[in-house]
């Protein structure tokens, strides 16, 4: 279960933000997934989360704040897009594309005049961001390309003495990250699918909003691979999952299978099986989870087929297919 306020640990929350101040790195739970926190106006702390994740220093970080009436530090202007959304679904999981404040370097924002921002909802990362007092600058606690983790386990796992301080908040509730929304132009579009869906999204606005998958604004999770466990991903049709899992067991490999709910009762042959949940929240929530365990089970191929992409679905059905992108 996701911490309370009753569950937050002041004297963590103290020392996470003294490790901030003196420029080091903290683990941050999140609604989305654990995030790779420093202090956003510090660029050699900024510098040393590229360097823990192996990131291109052209990929910009989101940065997160304690709450939609400080987002006018951060950013050159406003416009009322982008309040609107703010006052809808901060905190939680959007991310909005503006156009960078002064007081934001450019080791944060990858070399650009934007600057990615959220007000995370989470009781953890709310406390730390107060008692900070700034803007973190985090991506998602991991190696660059490979599975977002969704615990502290999976931070400490795979980021080990990188990080100086972990905070564990629980497992997150939503599991992918946020939606990022470019809100710079007088047409608000979508750059990367995510815990905000597009149905809510165009609700709040009463106007469709775009597809900004072919944008120039770099974002987050941009990267043809990425959220990729070490096994071989495929995606087929539903009603093939079981044919190619039969067809890669003869060939000798490692089979994981993401089994769709339609097929929960069939037979399969593989080394390990995932049931997808019928809901998609729960999809969303344990996906990361999925891929690693599988991974963890020595599995050197996973088969699995997309959602339907419509509300969360279009998040999954992203991470699928970037985790399924050539290496």
């Amino acid at each position: 279960m996701t911490a309370t306020t009753s569950d937050i640990d002041k004297a963590a929350i103290d020392k996470a933000a003294g490790v901030l101040r003196a420029g080091g790195l903290v683990a941050v739970p999140t609604e989305t997934v654990y995030g790779l926190g420093a202090n956003a106006e510090d660029p050699a702390a900024v510098a040393r989360v590229f360097q823990a994740k192996g990131r291109p220093p052209t990929h910009p970080l989101i940065l997160h704040i304690s709450g939609a009436e400080h987002l006018g530090d951060w950013v050159a202007e406003v416009p009322a897009t982008a309040r609107l959304l703010a006052e809808r679904f901060w905190p939680g999981p959007l991310t909005l594309v503006l156009r960078r404040g002064h007081r934001v370097p450019l080791a944060a924002t990858g070399g650009l005049e934007t600057v990615a921002v959220r007000v995370p909802d989470h009781p953890v990362a709310l406390a730390l961001l107060s008692a900070f007092g700034g803007a973190v600058a985090a991506p998602s606690a991991n190696r660059f390309g490979s599975v977002s983790p969704t615990t502290a386990d999976h931070v400490r796992s795979e980021l080990g003495d990188a990080v100086d301080f972990v905070l564990d908040g629980g497992p997150c509730e939503v599991g992918v990250e946020s939606t990022i929304v470019d809100a710079t132009g007088e047409t608000p579009s979508i750059l990367r699918p995510g815990g905000v869906t597009r149905e809510e999204l165009e609700d709040v606005l009463g106007r469709p909003v775009a597809d900004g998958s072919g944008s120039r604004v770099r974002v987050p999770g941009q990267h043809p691979s990425h959220y990729a466990p070490r096994a071989e991903v495929v995606l087929v049709e539903p009603d093939r999952v079981l044919a190619e899992a039969r067809r890669a067991r003869e060939e000798g490999r490692r089979v994981g299978v993401f089994l769709p709910p339609a097929l929960a009762d069939a037979p399969v042959e593989a080394h390990a099986v995932v049931p997808v949940p019928a809901s998609t929240t729960a999809y969303a929530r344990g996906l990361y989870g999925y891929l690693r365990e599988l991974d963890l089970r020595g599995c050197d191929l996973i088969i699995a087929s997309l959602p339907a992409e419509r509300g969360l679905g279009l998040a999954i059905a992203n991470r699928l297919r970037r985790a399924a992108g050539p290496r």
